[in-house]
């Protein structure tokens, strides 16, 4: 098991997240930012608890242009609130379907109402609204002086940006996976039930020292898999199948997210072909992801080396994204996206093709994109397709 980094961050890291939020809130003339989904609350607030996962109760966190975050939760994690760095917590005994916060909400947002502030929201692709949409008409009925701004990309600007403390539990979690990759050859064989190749792997994460491994998908198949989205099956891994796992295990909230494919006891001239397509669409992915690199261009690079099997447009829609505190996060390396690559973002590689009858083959790797070349957070994959249990 690796050494762990410190689980938390120092309040200077928060101090400067909020710093860098406001200048821009100042610069756009916003007044405040209402945060209402667990990766943005978290940012601001260090406030982490798998709570989030019961969608029975909202929580919130304002950010005003001037002072600290304020917090607007249920009196349940007021507790844990108080450990972080936030001073101003208000709380109501939820939950309470006829008054989940709204009265709370109501006395901090009055004031700028009255005098027409611009407040921030979530509005963009992948945001979501964390309370109920009735609850929510009311509150801005009763707030008819704000002028609600779409504070996304600015948000988003921050978030994509990592810093060192971030990186480095990022790299942790990329380095338990791997360990645990490596030991495929150990914990996978011909025969296995499918459902107890993803309990085996999720296990030897766990033991390597990840928190959890809450997302884990792939696909097996006699030369190739055309799924890697379904449950696992039962079905027992035969000689001949290819089999993929992707994993997004994490550590102290952070994700790791890649994957590893796997022939079982041989392999076959197409499969070979497709790996070693995929892992030069990487390299080629690792010589361009430098700052000042858009995303778009980023696609276009392990695209063209795709082309050389498949489509390289292909039907994906894109060939990976960003990383940190969700397994997925902005932007995507696709042709639609303009994202300019800055140092310390963290990013995934993931070329994909088709091939055969109707098969499919997926890469993956994790970087950290630097002044000059990429740094490998995950273990990088051998260009050749490693044979399980070969005879």
């Amino acid at each position: 098991m690796v050494n762990a980094p410190e689980r938390g961050f120092q309040v200077s890291e928060f101090e400067a997240r909020l710093q860098r939020v406001q200048s821009l809130m100042a610069a756009d003339g916003l007044d405040g930012i209402l945060l209402m989904t667990e990766p943005e609350v978290r940012y601001f607030s260090g406030f982490h608890t798998l709570f989030w996962q019961s969608p029975t109760r909202p929580w919130f966190l304002f950010i005003p242009i001037d002072g600290k975050p304020i917090a607007v939760i249920p009196e349940i994690g007021a507790a844990l609130m108080r450990e972080t760095w936030v001073e101003d917590i208000r709380t109501w005994s939820a939950p309470s379907p006829d008054d989940d916060g709204i009265s709370l909400l109501l006395d901090l947002l009055s004031p700028l109402s009255k005098r027409s502030a611009r407040l921030g929201i979530m509005k963009g692709h992948e945001t979501s609204l964390r309370m109920p949409l009735a609850d929510y008409e009311r509150l801005m009925a009763s707030l008819p002086g704000l002028d609600l701004v779409d504070a996304t990309s600015m948000v988003r600007s921050l978030r994509m940006v990592k810093s060192e403390a971030e990186i480095e539990k990022i790299a942790h979690i990329c380095t338990i996976a791997s360990n645990a990759f490596a030991r495929a050859h150990e914990i996978f064989y011909e025969g296995q039930p499918f459902a107890e190749v993803f309990r085996a792997f999720r296990m030897e994460c766990l033991a390597q020292g990840a928190d959890d491994v809450p997302y884990l998908a792939g696909g097996a198949d006699i030369g190739g898999y055309q799924d890697i989205i379904s449950p696992p099956s039962q079905r027992l891994l035969q000689k001949g199948d290819i089999l993929m796992l992707d994993t997004g295990a994490t550590f102290d909230g952070y994700y790791c997210d890649f994957d590893r494919n796997y022939a079982i006891g041989k392999d076959d001239r197409l499969s070979r072909r497709a790996h070693d397509t995929l892992w030069r669409a990487t390299e080629a992915g690792l010589a361009v992801a430098k700052p000042g690199t858009t995303c778009r261009e980023l696609f276009q690079a392990m695209a063209k080396v795709i082309a050389e099997m498949d489509c390289p447009e292909g039907d994906v829609g894109r060939m990976g994204h960003g990383l940190g505190m969700q397994l997925t996060e902005q932007p995507s390396h696709a042709a639609f996206d303009e994202t300019v690559l800055e140092e310390n973002m963290v990013i995934t590689l993931e070329p994909s093709l088709g091939y055969g009858d109707g098969r499919i083959m997926v890469h993956e790797e994790n970087i950290v994109v630097q002044n000059g070349a990429p740094r490998l957070l995950s273990r990088r994959a051998d260009q050749v397709l490693p044979i399980i249990g070969r005879n």
